[in-house]
């Protein structure tokens, strides 16, 4: 399961998941990929929706949890990863994007729960997806659930 703030780089980061290179559209109901659930950036945004995310996870092998470095904005509510039985990954999008905020994605990913490793990742400059893949691939057990 991929959560994030809208415009964060989701959708990109699910094609890049599921080696789909389809158009991006804009997430408006939660999409079950290959290997993948797509959540719309309004269920984070909009607190009565952590209920749905909290059902669709049953679903999921992992939770990748989304910043982006290139807009520091916080969404998630402190501990918000804790919520989740599953392993949750920390995922710092648009890593090609303000370096000077990295620390400040790696402060926000440690205050909603999540712990290393965390992935710095570019889709568009193919950094770190092959790590992250590798990881969640690696560590999947079966082909069982979606990440």
């Amino acid at each position: 399961m991929v959560i994030g703030p809208t415009n964060c780089g989701k959708t990109t980061l699910v094609n890049a998941i599921n080696d789909h290179e389809g158009p991006i559209r804009k997430t408006q109901n939660l999409i079950y990929g290959k290997n993948t659930i797509d959540v719309p950036g309004s269920y984070l945004e909009n607190t009565w929706m952590y209920k749905y995310l909290i059902s669709a996870v049953q679903d999921a092998s992992h939770v990748l949890v989304l910043v982006d470095q290139s807009n520091c904005k916080e969404v998630y509510s402190p501990g918000f990863a804790k919520v989740f039985r599953c392993p949750v990954i920390g995922v710092i999008t648009k890593a090609d994007l303000h370096p000077e905020n990295a620390d400040w994605c790696i402060r926000q990913l440690k205050q909603i729960g999540v712990t290393n490793p965390f992935f710095k990742i570019s889709v568009p400059y193919d950094i770190g997806i092959s790590a992250l893949k590798e990881f969640l691939f690696d560590r999947k057990l079966g082909n069982e659930g979606r990440t």
